[in-house]
């Protein structure tokens, strides 16, 4: 079925705060827009919003024909306990739902109600448009393909990260939507998972919306971008692409900073000038006032004249201030600055592995002969389920090898952003959190760490479970600043990070000077963050270069 979504003068907040409001959009079929913006500007409200799961403040959403279907995909798919990889695919692809509605349907048609015919109409209807009749078999072959060898009987809850990010994605590819509302569905693919991804929304023929801080999946899908701007409160619509959408915002920007620098330029001669006027006015009185007893008639009248003329001057300048269009300063945008090298540096050698090997079942890593240097920057690829984790792992010290050795070199302060985040999942309050992690910093020292990573007032006294995976994950690398450390180790930073942080994060690691980790299928970061060696892992081995 085609099917368009159409928002009109939409508004969302939190309380008193104000997210985003005026917002016009159509997806219609076949579009894909890219939903961008900073953590917290409400990408993944105006979502729901759009799905109906929530309601507007202001405005509406509409869909055409109303009997459409919209899959809303969120971010970090709920793993429930119990719930089985086929049932998880069936309440993914929405089939669960339709299922249980024609369920409900026939017993009201079996026990005679009225209407009860229609309605059961309508349900075989939804779940057959959902493809409901052979999801079984295309989940079997879909499962396969992506090489999730699991039971699909199996428990949600038992697959390792990577299998959990082949089921979610085996979700989408099974879904049969009119329209698509993805929120960050690129999280923890690897690169052949991005590219099935990449296909799968290049072909689709429903609208879609989507979050992503992936840029090269971004730059290779959307054909549209609507951008959030918290600090402006503005929603920026460009069409043309993601790196369309990247010029039209530099030069945007370019031309706000100098139509402000040009207006504050003309308002500082004005006032400047009013300035020398009405002191020259008051000069010319006080000279008038020290010759009053003077004779010379002449003299007075010129003096006065003067004085006038310089008032008359200065009010008409101070008119010209007043007729001025003002121009509001444009806001800086957040700016992260890590310096992560408090701690000392470690020895000349951070980790060594001597024909170290891991079994675990049915999976063999190893043996591997690897030497960490001091200042090395290492670059881990991989695809999921290779041993990229393992690798770590032994690395860090948290795995003992069965067979081999493994050190790590003395001095080594390890900090590791998927280790930190975790800290910040319980109801206390952020600064509480944070402040259990670095119990020597006082409390201003706290706030001043977490505001440097864009972390302030509204968000230090909120619980940290409620703070989003971004967030989360920006408290994580202001932990690691906090402590000091001087072995990085990021396993995919980019996941929760908006697109800004991304950039800074990539700058800031340009002036890091200890040994780093980075783990990351982002391949734009790959491109941009200078690294001085490469590990490539694939089926339990460790490739250089």
């Amino acid at each position: 079925m085609s099917a368009t979504l159409v928002a009109k003068d939409l508004a969302a907040g939190h309380g008193e705060r104000t997210l985003f409001s005026g917002l016009d959009l159509v997806v219609a079929p076949g579009d894909v827009v890219g939903l961008v913006g900073a953590n917290g500007a409400g990408k993944s409200t105006l979502l729901r919003l759009l799905a109906g799961l929530d309601a507007p403040q202001a405005g509406s959403v509409s869909l055409s024909p109303p009997t459409a279907t919209v899959g809303h995909l969120p971010q970090e798919p709920e793993r429930r306990p119990g719930e089985s990889v086929a049932a998880f695919l069936a309440r993914r692809t929405g089939v669960g739902a339709a299922q249980a509605a024609m369920d409900e349907a026939a017993g009201r048609l079996a026990a005679g109600a009225p209407g009860a015919d229609d309605a059961y109409a309508g349900a075989l209807e939804r779940w057959l448009d959902l493809g409901g009749a052979d999801l079984d078999e295309r989940s079997a072959e879909v499962a396969a393909d992506l090489r999730l060898d699991v039971s699909l009987a199996q428990p949600m809850t038992t697959l390792s990260g990577g299998q959990a990010a082949r089921a979610g994605l085996a979700a989408l590819l099974l879904s049969r939507f009119d329209v698509f509302l993805l929120d960050e569905p690129t999280n923890d693919l690897d690169l052949d998972g991005l590219a099935r991804l990449e296909r799968f929304v290049q072909q689709l023929r429903a609208g879609t919306v989507l979050v992503s801080h992936d840029r090269e999946f971004l730059a290779r899908t959307v054909d549209r971008v609507v951008e959030l701007d918290l600090a402006q409160q503005l929603v920026r619509v460009v069409g043309g692409g993601y790196d369309a959408y990247l010029e039209e915002r530099e030069v945007q920007r370019r031309h706000a900073r100098e139509e402000y620098e040009e207006y504050a330029d003309t308002r500082a001669g004005l006032e400047a000038r009013a300035r020398s006027q009405r002191a020259w006015m008051e000069k010319g009185v006080k000279n008038a006032r020290r010759k009053a007893t003077d004779n010379d008639k002449i003299g007075r009248k010129f003096r006065a004249e003067s004085t006038e003329k310089q008032a008359a001057k200065a009010r008409q300048t101070e008119r010209r201030i007043e007729r001025l269009e003002v121009v509001e300063e444009p806001r800086k945008e957040w700016e992260l600055r890590m310096s992560i090298a408090a701690a000392p540096r470690a020895g000349a050698v951070v980790a060594t592995l001597r024909q170290a090997a891991v079994r675990r079942g049915g999976f063999a890593f190893g043996p591997v002969d690897l030497q960490l240097d001091w200042a090395d920057r290492v670059a881990v690829t991989g695809p999921n389920g290779a041993g990229k984790s393992t690798l770590l792992a032994l690395l860090l010290g948290r795995l003992a090898p069965d067979s081999g050795a493994a050190s790590l070199g003395p001095g080594v302060v390890v900090g590791e952003v998927d280790q930190a985040r975790a800290l910040f999942g319980g109801p206390e309050p952020l600064l509480e959190a944070f402040a259990a992690a670095v119990p020597d910093a006082a409390t201003a020292e706290v706030r001043t760490l977490l505001a440097k990573f864009g972390l302030g007032a509204a968000h230090v006294l909120r619980p940290a479970a409620q703070l989003s995976p971004g967030e989360r994950t920006r408290a994580a690398l202001a932990l690691l600043q906090g402590r000091g450390v001087n072995l990085l180790v990021l396993d995919e930073p980019t996941n929760h990070l908006d697109l800004p942080a991304i950039e800074q994060l990539e700058q800031a690691l340009a002036s890091y000077p200890g040994t780093l980790l980075l783990v990351t299928h982002d391949r734009r970061m790959l491109e941009a963050v200078a690294t001085t060696r490469r590990w490539h892992v694939a089926d339990g081995r460790v490739r250089e270069g």
